[in-house]
């Protein structure tokens, strides 16, 4: 009988041995080889300039209140929060001990893309590399480039304040095996260069969806829901919905919506308003040819 028992009890451990490797394997960190960041070559610093304004940088990283080239001062410290707890948002200048000086290419496009730290631990989803895992190795070593060019910042963010088990970086992996990924959001029911140009703008590095798309219980975007608007994601007020079926925009043209990216006024010469002050500045900088692209994507994506 005790021979029985023990090998139940040897089974069991198997068992249990056997899915918490697998859970390992499927939530680990999942770094890019090094080979996708060798070879690329001096950056296009123009390109990662138009990125640096297109991701919205400065929107987190400057100082709040940050004004003309104060804005290319990455030095963090701002508070995010969120249902989850805090966020403190990190230097990301060129300092090699407070920012990101003493990165490479490789660290920070895994941190960028992969959403894996310097030293290999998953980062929390606050930054949002579920978008920017569009970005080609080029984008980042173009991006990278740029951000080498900017002021250095002594300054420190404090850490984050977060409640168990929001703390608990292991779990992000779970986080990841549900949500992350760099499929398209939607299926568009036709895509010349204009509308994947508008695509890749909205789902990449503007990240638009990060804050118009609704999220569950856990943080995921509801993929129904695609940039239909909901909560603001830092607690306060709520999100509008962009899509064609918005009473906001839903009867705006093509030319509108880019004229309102480039210049802040509404087709009824209302100006931009809360946290789009920011998203909308940040944007004027990009080619009209990219206004209009993102504007025939939010025209093109299912109403809602």
């Amino acid at each position: 009988m005790a021979s029985i028992w023990s090998k139940i009890l040897v089974a069991g451990v198997v068992v249990v041995a056997a899915g918490a490797a697998t859970a390992w394997a499927l939530t680990k960190p999942d770094p890019y080889p090094d080979s996708r960041w060798a070879g690329l070559g001096a950056p296009d610093l123009a390109s990662g300039e138009q990125l640096f304004w297109t991701g919205g940088c400065a929107s987190c990283h400057a100082a709040a209140g940050a004004t003309g080239d104060a804005l290319k001062v990455l030095s963090g410290g701002r508070a995010l929060p969120s249902p989850f707890g805090t966020f403190h948002i990190p230097n990301i200048s060129p300092d090699p001990k407070a920012g990101i000086g003493s990165w490479t290419l490789a660290q920070f496009g895994n941190a960028t893309t992969r959403g894996v730290g310097p030293d290999g631990e998953h980062l929390f989803p606050s930054f949002p590399y579920g978008s920017y895992s569009r970005l080609s190795a080029k984008d980042v070593n173009d991006l990278f480039g740029y951000l080498k060019t900017l002021p250095a910042s002594t300054n420190v963010a404090p850490p984050h304040e977060l409640p168990f088990p929001y703390n608990i970086r292991l779990a992000v992996g779970g986080w990841k095996f549900l949500y992350f990924n760099d499929r398209p959001r939607v299926e568009l029911a036709s895509a010349d260069d204009k509308l994947k140009r508008g695509q890749f703008l909205v789902e990449g590095p503007g990240h638009c969806g990060e804050c118009h798309t609704p999220r569950d219980a856990t943080g995921g975007f509801l993929p129904d829901r695609w940039l239909a608007g909901g909560p603001n994601p830092e607690g306060k007020g709520t999100i509008p919905n962009i899509t064609p079926g918005s009473k906001d925009i839903g009867s705006w043209s093509e030319s509108e919506i880019a004229g309102y990216l480039e210049t802040g006024f509404t087709p009824d010469f209302d100006t931009v308003g809360g946290s789009m002050v920011e998203v909308q500045q940040n944007l004027a900088h990009l080619p009209k040819s990219d206004l209009e692209a993102i504007a025939a994507y939010l025209k093109a994506v299912p109403a809602r």
